[in-house]
């Protein structure tokens, strides 16, 4: 038997394997860089809990490694202005802001630390008062700071991050 036909044939079999081998390995890294691409993809959610549009400026619900950003939610209130309360509106933005924070995965016992705009800092006992309803086994890291307007003539706006929820 001629040696460089031997070592020859043994190199188009070895060089068969190998290839086969780095395709397969190449495959599995592309698959594996699928799977952490999507567990690090940024979801940007609307109000409803779809993903957002081209058109928005401003979404709502950000989700990514782990975190939801929930936007600055105020309350909007479309009742005359003297019944307009601290209570009322902290109330309305809470039960957004729990939908919002439901809609990312998360709870609200998830919330890890909020910001507070109060358009009158003596609303602060009201807010907090209503704003600690929402937390029975403790709040979140909270800032809390007066601000001189807010758009929608809501007295109060919050926005938070959240921890999705690990079912």
């Amino acid at each position: 038997m001629d040696f460089t036909s031997t070592r020859r044939t043994f190199a188009l079999k070895m060089g068969s394997v190998l290839s086969a081998l780095g395709l397969t390995a190449a495959a599995a890294t592309r698959g594996m860089a699928q799977s952490s691409q999507d567990a690090n993809a940024i979801r940007k959610l609307n109000a409803e809990g779809k993903p957002g549009g081209e058109k928005d400026v401003i979404m709502p619900v950000i989700v990514h490694n782990g975190l939801i950003y929930v936007s600055g939610i105020g309350a909007h209130d479309s009742r005359d202005q003297k019944e307009w309360t601290i209570e009322s509106h902290t109330s309305m933005v809470m039960d957004k802001l729990k939908k919002m924070v439901e809609i990312g995965g998360g709870t609200m016992d998830t919330v890890l630390q909020a910001n507070v705009f109060l358009v009158k800092i003596e609303h602060w006992d009201g807010m907090h008062k209503v704003f600690g309803t929402y937390f029975p086994h403790g709040g979140p890291a909270r800032t809390t700071v007066a601000v001189a307007a807010l758009p929608g003539d809501s007295l109060v706006e919050i926005n938070c991050i959240a921890a999705v929820a690990h079912k």
